[in-house]
């Protein structure tokens, strides 16, 4: 079992920043690639961004240039620096991992951490 622990979000104004903090751990599990999703109220989850273990990157079209996404290979740890965060990010955010143990890839999620962006 791998546990999954988001950290970092809360309520600030538009044009402000915050960052994003996701922590993985589990024995015996190799951590692939881990990403971030996002949930608005009456919407559905939809991709932010993503990065591989080798560090490559991918973004929302709404995020780039905005958010960017880093890891601690180490500590098995994403992160997700908001910049410009406008009123349309207000959501849940969650945190993905993907873990392999042996041949087998698993997915986890996170509990979630809200982000509320006032005007």
């Amino acid at each position: 079992q791998v546990q999954v622990v988001e950290s970092g979000g809360g309520l600030v104004q538009a044009g402000g920043s915050l960052r994003l903090s996701c922590a993985a751990s589990g024995s015996m599990f190799s951590i692939n690639d881990m990403g971030w999703h996002r949930q608005a109220t009456g919407k559905q989850r939809e991709l932010v961004a993503t990065i591989t273990s080798g560090g490559s990157t991918n973004y929302a079209d709404s995020v780039k240039g905005r958010f960017t996404i880093s890891r601690d290979n180490a500590k098995n740890t994403v992160y997700l620096q908001m910049n410009s965060l406008k009123p349309e990010d207000t959501a849940v955010y969650y945190c993905r991992t993907i873990a392999a143990l042996g041949t087998r890839n698993y997915q986890y999620w996170g509990q979630g951490t809200q982000v509320t962006v006032s005007s």
